[in-house]
């Protein structure tokens, strides 16, 4: 009998929740919800496994509050955290948040040796950094998810603008997730189209600066809350092209070793996702002031990680 995908996704509340929704709808793998909570992940994973028999889709939803149930999970999605709340930056969750994630992959990891890890917990890059450090896996398979989230909302945006399909809108969005990401208008395209022969530098940077305020705009509506619906669709875009094998170029967050002139931070790049998580990272040919606002975003998560004790 063939073997199951496996995925662990730990923190159930709104981003590992909606993970583990979008998992079961897409027929990604078998799910195993974690949180520390007793009775949360119990109670969302059996809530998620009764949707299947509607959504006609074969898979398995657990919940637990240990980490026994996710022994030879494929991929360990790690959303625990704090959430940032209004006039909370990144960086205040900084230590907290650490501290969460390295307690997290010391459980899982050593029950999943074999697995992708991918970080969505805040502040992303850092965090994705605690994850490699800690669970010793090589570079290839620790992967944050940052790029395409923050490539959705400068999409969403541009088409907005527009009046388009979002689905004609082609971008990158690279760099730290956070207020140093680096959009990139010159590499974006409507239609195959570059995007300043549709709209002006003014408004292509009022875009830009609404894309790095994108998590904020929704934390300042939400008030008690941040954004949980892209987020997941996002993490769960990336386990399918993992458990898939397909190959996709997408925007991640990637341990650089030299790539870009930069060493030993996670930043977002695009990379090659497949079976082997990052399987290649993709240089881009950029012009001296993109390459200026990579490198800046590169430090700001260096120090970033300068400030951690793991």
């Amino acid at each position: 009998m063939a073997r199951r995908n496996k995925i662990t996704v730990v923190g159930a509340g709104n981003v590992g929740a909606t993970t583990a929704q979008w998992a079961a709808a897409k027929e990604i793998a078998d799910v195993v919800l974690v949180d520390i909570l007793e009775g949360v992940p119990q109670g969302k994973g059996l809530d998620l496994l009764e949707t299947t028999p509607i959504l006609g889709t074969d898979c398995r939803v657990v919940g637990s509050n240990g980490y026994d149930e996710t022994s030879d999970s494929d991929l360990i999605i790690i959303t625990a955290g704090l959430a940032r709340r209004p006039g909370m930056s990144r960086t205040d969750l900084l230590q907290k948040n650490a501290e969460i994630v390295a307690g997290v992959v010391d459980q899982a990891a050593p029950r999943s040796p074999q697995a992708v890890l991918i970080v969505v917990s805040n502040p992303l890059d850092a965090m994705a950094y605690v994850a490699m450090k800690r669970s010793g896996f090589p570079r290839e398979r620790v992967v944050g998810m940052a790029g395409i989230l923050d490539t959705a909302r400068y999409r969403s945006f541009i088409a907005m603008e527009l009046g388009v399909s979002v689905e004609d809108v082609s971008a990158l969005v690279l760099g730290g997730h956070g207020d140093s990401m680096v959009p990139l208008p010159r590499y974006t395209t409507v239609g195959g189209v570059p995007l300043i022969q549709w709209m002006d530098e003014k408004k292509i940077a009022a875009i830009v600066q609404r894309t790095r305020d994108g998590g904020i705009e929704i934390v300042n509506y939400l008030k008690t809350g941040s954004a949980y619906y892209a987020p997941s669709a996002a993490v769960a875009h990336m386990a399918e092209a993992i458990l898939k094998d397909k190959k996709r170029v997408l925007p991640c967050s990637a341990f650089l070793q030299g790539e870009y002139g930069i060493r030993d931070v996670f930043i977002g790049v695009p990379v090659v996702l497949g079976a082997g998580g990052v399987e290649r990272i993709v240089e881009l040919r950029l012009d001296e002031a993109e390459r200026a606002a990579l490198l800046a975003s590169a430090q700001a998560v260096r120090e970033s990680i300068r400030h951690l004790t793991i």
